[in-house]
Order: C-alpha cells, then structure tokens, then sequence
C-alpha cells in the first residue's frame, strides 16, 4: 500500500480553498499550508482566515508571503483601489477586472520552491474553473502545463503534483463535498471587498451564496445584503 504523500497547500482563507485544504488533510500524512498577502483589498481578513483554518486542522509548518509586487504592477480591482469592484454578474462571459494578471504562477512558483526544500510530493490548490469568474489561471490546461514547468525547472529527483480536486466541480458540489467532510465554513472568507461583513454583491459573494442555496445549506457567514436570494426566488417563480 503506497504511503500517503506530503503536501503543500495553497489556502487563501476563501471557501474554495477551504475545502481544498480539507481533502489535503484527508489525503495527507503531512500538510504544511502556503498563504500570500499581495496589497489585495480584503488581505487583513484572509490572513485572518488562514490562520483560523490552519489552527483548526493543527497546521504547525505555515508559510506567509508577501507579493506586495502584484499591488505595484495593479490592473486589478482586488489591488488597485481605483478600479472599482464590479457588482456581481454570474452569467459575465468576459474575464472581470477582478482578475489579477498571472497571480497563481506567482502563487504555484512558490509553493513549488518550498515544496522542493520540505521533500513535499504534492502542491493542492482549490482552482475552479467550471464554476469561478471565468480567470484564464483557473483553467486545468494551465496548471497541466505548470507541472510541465515544474519538471523542467526542478532537481531531476524532485517530483511534485499539481493536484486541483475543485477544477471541475460546481460550487454547489464544493459546498456539499466541505460539508461531506465537516469542513469549518463559518472560518472562510470569500468577499471581494474590504469590510468585516461580506458584501453579498461582488462575483465571488454571488457564486458562494449561489453554491449554498443550490446545495440546500445555509452559508453560516453574515452579509451586508442576500439580494441573489430574491432573484433566485423570482427566476424559479412559483
């Protein structure tokens, strides 16, 4: 019986990466868990939520970055604040200026490079593609040709996965499958803007929410306002 591997997460303190790091740690012998700050709006709350979730998994090896580079090349509403975040819009077929150009090749270079010093075989990351805001670096292709990278760019005995086990998944199924492993939801944050209550508006409030009402939960974090409650209601109507 082979031995379960070591891992490198990739938690950013949002409820996809949550129920990444929840199957890591199934998964896993050991876990060490990777979070960048990158001059993002919200960076002070998702710190806050790595560390709550790396304690409630028992997470002792941790490592913090700073990307504070991504804020200084900007062309992203998450780190330029003078670009306003866009009210959320699900069925948006253009990729929305919430993207962060190339962020998870900064992300995946490195957790790789920590990955190869710990001896870790694995690197998860909660990517969705089916389901997110449409972020050409969500998309299973690029992290296929991560790996590829990877091979190239490491010691010919280094041998490092790129696993994305939420890539083609609805966020509904993410919500069921966190709840199917009793995952700490209520720890996440997933809200695009800065504030202490989610906004309930941003893409990413609406695909949550969306995902729990669909899943037939309720999201245990507060919001500013529910109005993906009212619309959904009207478009299933009586």
């Amino acid at each position: 019986m082979n031995e379960k591997p070591f891992s490198v997460v990739l938690v950013s303190g949002g409820m996809d990466s949550l129920v990444c790091a929840g199957i890591a740690v199934a998964e896993s012998r050991r876990c060490a868990f990777l979070h960048a700050n990158y001059g993002q709006r919200t960076e002070r709350r998702e710190l806050e939520s790595f560390h709550r979730i790396a304690d409630f998994y028992n997470i002792k090896e941790r490592l913090l970055v700073d990307l504070n580079y991504l804020k200084h090349i900007g062309g992203s509403a998450l780190t330029d604040t003078s670009i306003e975040v866009p009210p959320g819009e699900l069925e948006r077929k253009e990729i929305p200026p919430t993207y962060v150009p190339f962020r998870n090749a900064h992300f995946l270079s490195i957790a790789t490079s920590w990955a190869e010093v710990l001896g870790a075989g694995r690197i998860y990351i909660g990517a969705v593609e089916e389901d997110s805001s449409g972020y050409p670096d969500c998309r299973g292709s690029f992290y296929r040709a991560f790996e590829g990278a990877i091979k190239e760019g490491t010691r010919p005995t280094t041998q490092i996965e790129i696993i994305t086990p939420l890539i083609h998944m609805k966020k509904a199924e993410i919500v069921r499958k966190g709840a199917e492993l009793g995952v700490p939801f209520e720890l996440s944050w997933s809200c695009y803007r800065d504030g202490g209550v989610a906004c309930g508006r941003c893409d990413s409030c609406l695909l949550r929410l969306r995902g729990f009402i669909e899943a037939g939960m309720e999201d245990p974090i507060p919001y500013e306002t529910v109005d993906i409650l009212q619309k959904t209601s009207e478009e299933e109507g009586p």
